[in-house]
């Protein structure tokens, strides 16, 4: 039995990995991939995530609608047409992997909708495999399968750091949006921000940083990667985003698992000439690993190039606030 016919309860995330790497895309020399289905698919996640979508009937919605052109926008490169958007959400359902389903009216004749006003009169709603649906509102799964989309096609003409970065600062010039139930005079005492596009976003910070530390941890220099779209290391906020909401590349680098829990909790941090201060009461055994203590005053992995080194006024904040010197 082949994956495509496996049945969709049995299907895995590893399946909508596969499933979202191997979208059919249209492809130019002159343009580069098409992003619509990557982009349409970012979008149902973002407003899924956001709780816009709460069950598993995506309808054609101005929500949708507004948040593909608002995506379209950042990652694209030509101006956002209607059909950008009937065509994926119309033609998802021939992917191979058979996770997007369509539920047609009654005046749906055959053909394919090239607009949103013909799309909206031919299909009621579209659904997901129930399992992938599922996966999308798991905080763990969410994060792996936008990894992928961002891994295999975002961005579509330059897959490189330049790329990752320029996406990433496109990202930051957009505004972030205020919940508009609250009273704007009191955020400071009750800031309780609505972050839109902040899950997507973290996820074109979160490949950049990487991508900058050649996918190895800045304090242990650990690189274990599998796939495009898995490796151990995380692109880490210096100052947290809860708080600053910054994701400008100086104010990240790259940890594996183990040192990026230990940098949030401040059992390390990093001086003004980018070297390791270790807590002191640490009690450790390592016997197949170098203690922690022992990278005390040692120099972190830095990018090759010295504009894109972690800022000082972020590092100095985190061994403000964070830090546990005892």
């Amino acid at each position: 039995m082949s994956k495509e016919q496996q049945p969709a309860n049995q299907r895995s995330l590893v399946y909508y990995c596969e499933c979202f790497s191997n979208i059919k895309v249209y492809k130019s020399q002159k343009k580069g991939d098409a992003l619509n289905k990557p982009i349409l698919l970012v979008s149902i996640i973002d407003l899924i995530t956001q709780g816009v979508i709460t069950d598993n009937r995506i309808t054609i919605s101005n929500e949708l609608i507004d948040t593909f052109k608002k995506y379209w926008e950042v990652l694209a490169s030509s101006t956002f047409k209607g059909s950008d958007f009937a065509l994926p959400f119309f033609h998802l359902k021939n992917e191979q992997g058979k996770f997007w389903h369509l539920k047609y009216t009654s005046e749906y004749d055959g053909g394919r909708p090239q607009t949103i006003p013909k799309l909206k009169e031919d299909v009621d709603y579209a659904h997901l495999d129930n399992e992938l649906f599922t996966s999308i509102q798991d905080e763990i799964s969410r994060q792996i399968l936008i990894d992928t989309l961002v891994s295999a096609w975002l961005p579509s003409e330059d897959n490189t750091i330049e790329g990752f970065l320029n996406i990433n600062q496109k990202f930051e010039d957009v505004p972030l949006d205020i919940d508009k139930t609250i009273d704007s005079c009191n955020l400071d005492a009750n800031p309780r921000w609505r972050i839109r596009k902040a899950v997507i976003r973290n996820a074109f910070f979160r490949k950049a940083i990487v991508n900058i530390y050649d996918y190895k941890c800045v304090f242990c220099g650990l690189k274990v990667t599998k796939s495009i779209t898995q490796n151990i290391v995380d692109g880490a906020h210096i100052k947290p985003f809860s708080q600053f909401y910054d994701s400008r590349i100086h104010n990240g680098i790259a940890l594996c698992k183990n040192h990026h829990w230990a940098f949030d909790r401040g059992w390390f941090a990093v001086d003004e000439q980018y070297k390791i201060i270790v807590s002191n009461n640490l009690e450790e055994a390592s016997p197949h690993t170098k203690p922690m203590k022992d990278f005390h005053g040692e120099t972190i992995l830095l990018p090759n190039t010295e504009q894109l080194f972690p800022e000082l006024e972020a590092l100095q904040w985190h061994r403000e606030n964070i830090f546990q010197s005892r």
